[in-house]
Parts: C-alpha cells; sequence; structure tokens
C-alpha cells in the first residue's frame, strides 16, 4: 500500500494511492486518526489496507498536493557517510558506529514542490537516500528484531547547502535549510518490501544519473541504525530515519555540480518510486 500526506482545496488529509486515485483515509477516520502519523501510531495500517481494499477511490492524484510522507515527525534522523564510495570521495574514514545528524520538519517538503536554494548560497547539493517510517516504537531494540519496527520505506532527498555545512565540524545549518529535504512521493509499507531486500537507489538531475548503489553497500545496515539509535533515545510511531546517500554527490565531482533554479532532481527507489522536485531561487 501506498500512503500519502497531502492538500486538497485547502485542508490538509491524508489517503491511499489506489492506480491514479487517492482514498481519503482522514476523511474514513476522523478524529480517530487525523493524520499518517498518527494512524500508524495507532497501529491502524493493516486496518487501513482493508478499508482501502473495499473503497471507493474518489480524488484524482494529480488534483492533490503532495505534502513530505510525514509531516509531523517527532524526530529526524539522519545517517552520514553510509556508503564506502561517499566516505572515500570525502576523505573521510569508514567509523565503527553511525554518523548521526538531526533534520528539522520544517526542513522538508514533498514530491512536486520545489527544493529552494536559500537566497545565502549557489552550493545546493543532492542527496538521493532511502528514508524508513518507524511503525512501532521502542527502547534498546535489536537488531533482529528491528524489521518489525519499520512501518514503510519512502525516497528521501536530504538537499545540503554546502558551505554552511562546513562552517564548523557540525553539519546543522547546511543539513537544515527551509525546504531542502524532499520526503516523498509516499510512503510504501513495510509488507510490500521483504526485510533486507536489496533495493536500488539511483540520483538524477536534468535527467544524468549522478548517483548509483544498492542498499547492500551500505556501512552501518538498517538494522543496526535502529539498534543504535534506539540505544540512547526511545523511537516512536512515527520518527524518520534517512539512512544514508551514495558517492557522486555534486560537491565532490570535477567540476563541481550543484543544484540551480530551474533544474529537475529524481531520486528513483526500484521497491518504492520516484521523487521529483524542481528547484527554485527563494
Amino acid at each position: 500500500m501506498k500512503l500519502i500526506s497531502y492538500q486538497y482545496n485547502g485542508k490538509n488529509s491524508f489517503g491511499a494511492v489506489v492506480g491514479d486515485r487517492v482514498v481519503d483515509l482522514g476523511e474514513v477516520y476522523g478524529a480517530r486518526a487525523p493524520d499518517l502519523k498518527a494512524l500508524i501510531a495507532a497501529d491502524l495500517v493493516a486496518d487501513a489496507a482493508a478499508k482501502v481494499a473495499a473503497a471507493k477511490a474518489t480524488l484524482p492524484l494529480n488534483e492533490v498536493k503532495l505534502q513530505a510522507v510525514i509531516p509531523n515527525p517527532g524526530k529526524i534522523f539522519c545517517i552520514g557517510l553510509n556508503y564506502g564510495e561517499h566516505i572515500r570521495e570525502t576523505g573521510k574514514e569508514v567509523t565503527e558506529k553511525p554518523v548521526i545528524f538531526l533534520r528539522v520538519a520544517d526542513s522538508q517538503l514533498g514530491h512536486g514542490e520545489d527544493i529552494v536554494r536559500p537566497r545565502v548560497s549557489e552550493r545546493l547539493d543532492y542527496e538521493g537516500e532511502i528514508a524508513i517510517v518507524i511503525g512501532k516504537g521502542g527502547r534498546h531494540i535489536s537488531e533482529a528484531d528491528s524489521w518489525s519496527h519499520i512501518a514503510g520505506y519512502s525516497c528521501y532527498n536530504d538537499g545540503s547547502v554546502r558551505d554552511w555545512q562546513l562552517h564548523t565540524s557540525q553539519w546543522g545549518p547546511g543539513k537544515n535549510f527551509w525546504k531542502t529535504g524532499a520526503f516523498g512521493p509516499w510512503m510504501v509499507t513495510a509488507d510490500e518490501i521483504a526485510p533486507d531486500q536489496k533495493m536500488t537507489l539511483i540520483t538524477r538531475l536534468n535527467g544524468q544519473e549522478l548517483q548509483r548503489a544498492t542498499t547492500d553497500m551500505m556501512v552501518h545496515s538498517i538494522p543496526r541504525q535502529i539498534a543504535y539509535i534506539s540505544a540512547f533515545i526511545p523511537l516512536e510511531a512515527g520518527d524518520v530515519i534517512v539512512t544514508g546517500t551514495p558517492g557522486g554527490v555534486g560537491n565532490k565531482r570535477t567540476p563541481q555540480i550543484f543544484m540551480k533554479p530551474g533544474d529537475v532532481c529524481e531520486i528513483e527507489v526500484d521497491a518504492i518510486g520516484v521523487l521529483r522536485n524542481g528547484i527554485c531561487d527563494e
């Protein structure tokens, strides 16, 4: 099942994509689950699948404005330096534990929206990644149990303002500019993607392929990420983990390639779909 958060006729809601139409689950659940995060937290994903199977899809997909899959996550954890080629191109070394930084919800945007290049920089870089959405929270989750804590998977573009990222040893500013973290187009529920299924991640800018990797190339696997994060803080339903980008980022190319107004960036994951965003100036 493909679950989305969206706006239609000025109203925020969430639903399931069926072909080229949408089942409005916000209307189905009302106050019981007012958004996708609440649906996941209430353990209603399987119930929603049954309702979608019996429902008539009423809204045209091309008429809804897609939002970040989880517009209101409690926490967004991003994994840095998690593919060998990217580690090598940055001149860093493999770390024993995952490199983690945080994103804020206000930095996110949905499929079809324009990523915003800030007025203070022209070094806006792409980073194609796979995001996981936590379904069942917990503390000290073991690697063996981690798959059962995932609600679903999505595409993510961890847009990075490189000069601001490198102002100090702390990456926070460059990773949290307004409308730079694209998240979508939807969440594919975990029942459709097998645990440890090898997925292929591709990033294209204006049709040119710039990144390609498979998930088995991660230095720190998804189970290891969940186990490590849940050791220092409880994970909650709707939390997001952005699992790292492969080599080929624009900042490390010769010549460098940065996203600019008028460009179109696509993040494709074979088991999920294609996240597509234009680029505009602030």
